[in-house]
């Protein structure tokens, strides 16, 4: 199982099992989601920015696929914390 796969059946608890999220998320939205899952618990805090950077990606992208990210019970809990340069989302596992 997959890091992704594990992050998302971890927190299925409102109906939605791991194959329905997955098959919900973009494979954008499963890299950002596999990104902030291995990383978690070493940081709550990241920027659209540098998780673009991270990712190959525009911050833009990461934003606009963060919601998406919101949306659904995947395993973590993705807020928009704050706008300086740069979005910062807070991540909790």
């Amino acid at each position: 199982m997959s890091a992704t796969s594990a992050s998302a059946s971890a927190g299925t608890d409102a109906g939605e099992s791991a194959d329905a999220v997955e098959s919900v998320l973009s494979e954008k939205q499963r890299r950002i989601l596999a990104f902030l899952s291995d990383r978690a618990g070493e940081q709550t805090y990241f920027k659209s920015r540098l998780v673009g950077d991270e990712l190959d990606l525009s911050a833009k992208e990461v934003g606009t696929n963060m919601t998406a990210l919101q949306e659904h019970d995947v395993g973590i809990t993705v807020e928009k914390w704050g706008y300086s340069s740069s979005t910062t989302w807070k991540v909790t596992a």
